[in-house]
């Protein structure tokens, strides 16, 4: 292809993507004005629900305006060619290519992050404040920032590094030998992300003894699952929002519960919330997401490897010379749609998962509190309770609420 024709899909990619967002956030907003399901009666009285309806108003009209400024933003970079000036400008100091792509990249993310810290600023002290939810100091926010800042700058570089050498060492082939590094990390990262990367942000701490863990130590028995790990994280340092998860392989499998949820549930809905994250590691989701997630980095090292030498795609990008960091910039672009279809088989498969999950739950444990934690959960995070199903099938890596409560009802009737 052209200079031209790769310059013009450039912008029509990002022009169909940020109109095709604006679309589904306009259902989704519309659709939030239906009355509450049956099902979910009594998730809000009536000052509560014209809280939820209000918080989501704020949140879509925030989320509109810092998806028009990225855009735009973009938008203006790519036509009048300001990733190509960055280049000349580095390269003028910067003569040999490995050093220019990091330093390229490293401006890159401290101008995206000056230019997206002001709107991460007020969403968390303007507008999750006003509702409630915020508890981060701003010291915590900054300190937040800058331990980012210090592990983006470590394992960045040693990845971006790894790519630039095997990119130029390593032929048309780098992609394999990539692939293979990039695996290395996912499965680095699963097994390790509570015990090494989680604890530079947040203070884990087993959990105490009492009613609660005498509870899950009971159900676990009784399911023959291997509990060693069960954590209490300090959600409440950022957020009145609660949330539990599973993470790690093997030996270092930990179930994670926020303090947040501890404090707002019944034993019995969080030990019926915990059989639903041991429902996780019974079906084996956490292995799958590893091979699905490893797969698709496959796939899409092997699409950047038929164009990472392309001449024309620096062009297309405001260059003069073809340059590495401009192909892999635009590579990125060009790239979005496959993962966004790629993006919306893995939301498919997540919220498979999540029915499973809660199958698992309603059988092994018991439905009713599993549904009432659901349910508290939903109100205690101002949820949308009537999502537009176009943007559920696009973006919601778990069900709605409506749709959970329905599945474990059957099960158990």
């Amino acid at each position: 292809m052209s200079e031209q024709t790769i310059f013009t899909i450039l912008l029509v990619i990002i022009t169909t993507d940020f109109a095709l967002e604006r679309i589904l956030g306009f259902l989704n907003a519309k659709n939030a004005k239906k009355p509450i399901p049956e099902e979910l009666k009594g998730i809000y009285d009536e000052e509560q629900y014209a809280k939820s309806q209000e918080y989501n108003r704020v949140t879509t009209r925030f989320g509109i305006l810092t998806a028009t400024f990225s855009f735009v933003l973009l938008f203006a970079a790519l036509y009048f060619g300001w990733f190509g000036m960055l280049d000349k400008w580095v390269r003028g100091f910067s003569p040999l290519e490995p050093v220019t792509t990091l330093i390229f990249f490293g401006v890159l993310f401290v101008i995206s992050d000056v230019l997206g810290t002001p709107f991460g600023w007020y969403q968390a002290f303007v507008i999750e404040t006003r509702f409630g939810f915020n508890k981060m100091t701003q010291k915590t926010f900054w300190l937040d920032k800058l331990k980012s800042y210090v592990l983006t700058l470590i394992v960045g570089a040693i990845l971006l590094g790894a790519l630039i050498y095997l990119v130029m060492f390593m032929g048309s082939d780098f992609w394999i030998y990539f692939w293979g590094i990039i695996t290395v990390f996912i499965l680095f990262i699963n097994v390790f992300y509570t015990s090494l990367l989680l604890p530079l942000f947040n203070k884990l701490t087993p959990m105490e003894d009492g009613e609660l863990k005498q509870a899950i130590e009971s159900y676990s028995e009784k399911v023959k699952f291997p509990l060693k790990n069960i954590f209490v994280m300090d959600g409440s340092k950022r957020s009145s929002k609660g949330n539990a998860f599973f993470s790690g392989l093997g030996k270092n499998k930990k179930v994670v519960l926020y303090d947040t949820l501890i404090e707002k549930h019944t034993t019995e809905e969080l030990t019926a919330v915990f059989a639903h994250e041991v429902g996780h590691f019974k079906k084996k989701h956490i292995i799958y997401g590893t091979v699905i997630s490893i797969l698709s980095v496959g796939v899409m090292l092997y699409v950047l490897s038929l164009m990472i030498y392309n001449s024309e795609v620096s062009w297309a990008m405001g260059g003069d010379i073809t340059a590495l960091h401009l192909n892999i910039l635009a590579f990125g672009i060009l790239y979005s749609p496959v993962s966004r279809i790629l993006g919306i088989f893995g939301n498919i498969f997540s919220r498979k998962n999540e029915y499973e999950a809660d199958e698992y739950a309603v059988t092994t444990y018991s439905g009713e509190p599993l549904i009432a934690g659901l349910k508290k959960m939903s109100s205690d995070h101002l949820s949308n309770l009537t999502p537009h199903p176009v943007y559920v099938f696009v973006h919601y890596s778990h069900p709605p609420l409506l749709q959970r409560v329905r599945a474990m009802q059957d099960k158990m009737n």
